[in-house]
């Protein structure tokens, strides 16, 4: 590739990524061309369709947060410091308004919607746990009440990309809810929009870091358990 196309790709993927995060993956090719600052037929050069370029950018920022769940879960022993490391350093990262949408859907059967809605013990909203199905990257409801195979899977379809992520965030959410740190109603896709949750865009770089910091303090207070 010559030394300008790949200049411009660069740039078409640092445009992409930043308005994508702004806007999210409905904004159009000729607003990252813009913030590109090349012409849209340039864009579309090196990626035909628009579902070309958001598939690229959403593999990139997938197995950016994949490594960051592995470094999390690899370099801390405790269950809820390695689960509050990924999501610090993932949030700092930007990484999780760029998810690809199939990931981020909270999506239940018919009957699990019947559950979501019931009560379980003293009036209290019974809401089935999320478990990955191994091999699959399949998301999988599973009632309280039952320990044995996983049942009623979720309609989400995922690349193994996408698969490799909801399993390692898996072993994250399971490690701190078997430690007692996590409240037993969170599942994967809790902390995945935690991740995606982003504070409101100010014009002070310090202001924009601080709300976001004292928005994902909040957020982590409302994981963690708390005795009865």
């Amino acid at each position: 590739m010559r030394v300008d196309a790949q200049r411009n790709l660069e740039h078409v993927l640092r445009a992409a990524r930043e308005v994508f995060g702004e806007l999210g993956y409905g904004a159009p090719m000729e607003d990252v061309a813009r913030r590109a600052r090349v012409g849209v037929g340039t864009v579309y050069r090196r990626f035909p369709s628009k579902d070309v370029l958001v598939r690229r950018i959403a593999e990139e920022e997938t197995a950016r947060l994949t490594d960051q769940a592995r470094a999390a879960l690899g370099q801390e022993d405790e269950p809820w410091s390695a689960l509050s490391r990924f999501l610090r350093t993932s949030v700092a990262s930007g990484a999780g308004r760029l998810l690809p949408p199939q990931v981020l859907r909270v999506g239940v059967s018919d009957d699990a919607e019947e559950e979501v809605g019931g009560s379980g013990a003293g009036g209290e909203p019974r809401v089935p746990k999320q478990r990955i199905q191994p091999g699959t990257g399949e998301l999988r409801l599973v009632p309280e009440e039952e320990s044995g195979p996983v049942d009623a899977p979720v309609s989400v379809e995922v690349d193994e990309g996408a698969a490799a992520l909801l399993d390692v965030v898996g072993r994250l959410v399971e490690r701190a809810r078997t430690a007692g740190e996590l409240r037993p109603d969170v599942s994967v896709s809790d902390v995945l929009l935690v991740i995606a949750t982003a504070a409101p865009s100010l014009p002070d770089p310090a202001q924009q870091a601080a709300a976001s910091a004292r928005l994902l303090d909040i957020l982590l207070e409302g994981l963690r358990s708390r005795p009865a």
